[in-house]
């Protein structure tokens, strides 16, 4: 294809534009703004191989020895430092898998009392033998305290490489031809548009307006100019800075007596312009490349966590002016008391397994009561965890209180037709005493004008069914292993570990847009919050909470985020590879669930799209003649976006986890078999190998799924695909013996990620020349 453009018009063109699926403009997704990049880090390892890890000169110790002990020795060792330096530290965050019985210890490096944000360490231990460890710690020189290696003014700033690549990557596509028209040999993809749009287009506040170094409040409002969806703002922020300093109430959020977790000095910002919820903002460090790219230097900056209306932000942005933003996440990814055994509920839902109207009839359906992943069910919750306004209680009314509405310990969901943040008071359901959620669903075709209204005549159903849909992927991904500790989302945690208070807000027909859906991810203790949008692309409209794709899509960005770097590090699924497999994970997780022992091709989002062909490129396949893509797809013009590189990942999942199924068989029961009386679950069951100590999925799907939420647990903070591959394999190494590495690397090597793939110039953002190696 190519498209005539003048050459200055095509960057013109990307800013300020409203961009529509590149296949149908005529029905838009909404892109809500966000940004998301960061500084590459070329000295980061990921060790599987066992030979690998005894090179560092480290012993396996005794099988009985604790594992937080092996993890102390294997870091003195890999650092050569002794653990009463204060250089690092192990996070609270560090659990132990029950189910396969590796321990993932998560170490942050600490200098000068400050953390290095992306200096981390993942060391997954099992019987006294490290089986695999991630390391990102800076190794370079130390700066003074307080200060940085390099001068803000002189670093490679990995903001302006990052736009500076895109911009270069669009005039690569740019010609002039002999009669002097500027051509396009390849159109700019909407994602590739709206990344340029939503990362490259702000404005630096002028240095000599942020003189202070030890005032945060420049570099907070440096980055809220880059972050606000509103020009006009930022124009304000711009033309009358010292108004917006001045409205900032800053409180010390710092500990009196403080822990290895609390050490550093926090800080709470009220006032902030466009921030719905007071700014956290603490000192830290953070690595950023050299001029030669090989190693990093060490740069002070401000960290901010920054809630908005349409994001949630991890931000680090330089201590010392001019304030430059170095990285940027958008997260937008007790004691034993009785447990109540209330009535069941029934809801008219598309039951498990229905992914959409077009896949079959509503049925009604009982709450799935699950002793290990919902003891309490999905419609009980503690008074003293319940956010409801007037029910933050007195223990005069017991410890449950028992809902009738789509409000429980796992979930709240409910409409959010004004598009805001507030939740609490909106509408949702009432199911009666009986707790019977069955309501209407046969939406009537009206003009344009009034398809709206339509659909908010059957919202019951619509909540009903975003309730019934995110209880029961939380339950299947606990007993997957996304449990408590594994920073799960439940407002009470039964006294299993983990954060609480973190149950996933769930809003349908989100007033905030079109087209689309989302789910902001922050660390364990946060509530996750899904936001699932109408979909205007045919008359009646069509509603994305019907498409249990779409949201077991979203949730599994929880999954994802919780999973990957530890539960309270939401970082590490920013941008690149790891942002595009964060993307990709969910695709093949909705996949597989959908899917039946009839083998079929699957397209995302074609019912609530209203196209065959869904919202991907391709659909899922493993006819490389329908679906062609390969590792070095991702080299493509229009593969920089997260979506586009997710696609890929989704791709070669499905054909290892196809792969799997050949050797293994099909399981049409994807849930692990009910607990028993005892609460145990039974391992004389089917659904089991009856030859292996741990609970290993007998079947190809299922043990699929394990591997693929395992590998998650044992990849580093910011995978690469190669990173995320060798976790799986390793994941089968600890599941199974290794039975299917073979298989496994086989199966990769199909789409290109053998043994011998590789890449050359990596970039932070996806960029890179990958080679394919076929099998």
């Amino acid at each position: 294809m190519r498209c005539l453009l003048t050459a200055s018009l095509v960057f013109a063109t990307l800013a300020g534009s409203v961009y529509g699926h590149s296949q149908d403009n005529h029905t838009p997704l909404r892109r809500r703004k966000t940004l998301g990049f960061g500084p590459e880090h070329p000295h980061a390892v990921f060790k599987s191989n066992p030979y690998q890890i005894q090179t560092v000169g480290f012993t396996p110790s005794s099988p009985s020895t604790d594992p937080y002990d092996v993890a102390r020795l294997f870091v003195t060792d890999v650092l050569g430092v002794s653990d009463a330096d204060n250089s690092w530290k192990i996070r609270k965050d560090s659990y132990t898998d029950e189910n396969t019985g590796v321990t993932h210890i998560y170490v942050r490096q600490v200098i000068h009392g400050l953390e290095v944000a992306d200096g981390d360490m993942n060391i997954n231990i099992k019987d006294g033998r490290v089986l695999s460890y991630g390391n990102s710690f800076y190794s370079g020189r130390t700066p003074a305290p307080f200060s940085s290696t390099v001068a803000p003014e002189k670093l490679r700033h990995p903001h302006t490489e990052f736009c500076g690549e895109l911009h270069n990557h669009v005039a690569s596509l740019v010609r002039q031809t002999a009669d002097s028209q500027v051509v396009m040999d390849a159109p700019i993809s909407p994602e590739l548009a709206h990344i340029i749009d939503s990362n490259c287009a702000h404005l630096q506040l002028p240095a000599s307006l942020t003189s202070d170094p030890s005032d945060f409040r420049p570099a907070l409002l440096q980055f809220m100019v880059a972050a606000t969806p509103n020009r006009e703002l930022a124009e304000d922020i711009m033309n009358n800075y010292q108004h917006h300093i001045n409205k900032m109430a800053i409180s010390d959020e710092s500990h009196f007596a403080p822990s290895d977790e609390s050490s550093h000095v926090q800080f709470k910002v009220d006032n902030v312009p466009d921030a719905v919820n007071p700014v956290k903002a603490r000192l830290a460090y953070i690595q950023v490349p050299n001029e030669g790219g090989d190693a990093t230097e060490l740069q002070l900056v401000w960290k901010f966590e920054v809630e908005m209306e349409d994001n949630w932000y991890e931000s680090a942005v330089t201590a010392a002016a001019p304030h430059r933003i170095v990285s940027v996440v958008d997260w937008a990814s007790d004691s034993p008391i009785p447990i109540p055994s209330p009535k069941p509920a029934n809801y008219k839902v598309y039951a498990w397994g229905v992914n959409d109207p077009e896949c079959g009839k509503r049925t009604l359906e009982e709450e799935n009561f699950d002793a290990l992943a919902s003891p309490a069910g999905w419609h009980a919750i503690p008074y003293g965890n319940d956010p409801s306004d007037d029910m933050r209680s007195s223990g005069k009314k017991g410890f449950w209180r028992n809902t009738t509405s789509t409000w429980g310990n796992n979930v709240f969901a409910q409409e959010n037709w004004e598009g805001q943040n507030a939740y609490k008071g909106n509408y949702r359901p009432d199911g009666g005493p009986e707790k019977v959620f069955d309501f209407k669903y046969n939406p009537r075709e009206t003009e344009r004008d009034g398809a709206y209204d339509e659909a908010q005549s059957y919202i019951n159903a619509t909540v009903t069914q975003l309730f019934y849909t995110n209880n029961l992927i939380h339950d299947f991904y606990y007993r997957y292993g996304f449990n408590e500790v594994a920073g799960n989302f439940q407002q009470y945690n039964f006294g299993r570990g983990g954060e609480e208070n973190d149950a996933v807000i769930a809003n349908a027909q989100d007033g905030s847009g079109y087209n689309n859906a989302n789910f902001m991810t922050p660390p364990d203790g946060s509530n996750g919050r899904m936001r699932m949008y109408l979909w205007n692309t045919a008359l009646p409209y069509r509603d994305g909470d019907f498409e249990a794709g779409i949201v077991i899509h979203e949730y599994s960005h929880g999954l994802s985020t919780r999973l990957t770097g530890g539960p309270a590090n939401s970082g590490c699924l920013g941008w690149g590879e790891s942002g595009g497999m964060g993307e990709g994970w969910g695709d093949f997780l909705a996949t597989t669930i959908r899917a039946n022992r009839n083998y079929s091709d699957y397209a995302m989002g074609a019912w609530a799209a209203n196209r065959e062909d869904g919202i991907r490129n391709f659909i899922y396949s493993t006819d490389d003649r329908i679906n062609p893509s390969t590792y070095k797809t991702l080299d493509k013009p229009g593969y920089w976006g997260v979506h586009a590189i997710g696609e890929v990942w989704a791709e070669i999942l499905w054909v290892v986890s196809q792969r799997l199924i050949e050797k293994h068989g099909y399981s049409d029961a994807l849930f692990p078999p009910a607990p028993g009386l005892d609460g145990k679950v039974p391992k004389d069951h089917h659904f089991w190998r009856d030859d292996k100590e741990l609970y290993v999925p007998r079947h190809g799907n299922t043990l699929a799924v394990q591997l693929v939420i395992n590998g998650m647990k044992l990849q580093p903070c910011r995978p690469s695909f190669f990173d995320s591959r060798d976790a799986i394999i390793e994941a089968d190494r600890v599941l199974t013996d290794g039975e299917n590495v073979c298989l496994l690397w086989k199966a990769f090597a199909e789409r290109g990620l053998g043994v011998d793939a590789r890449v050359e110039g990596r970039t932070p953002w996806g960029g890179g020349i990958r080679t394919n190696v076929s099998p």
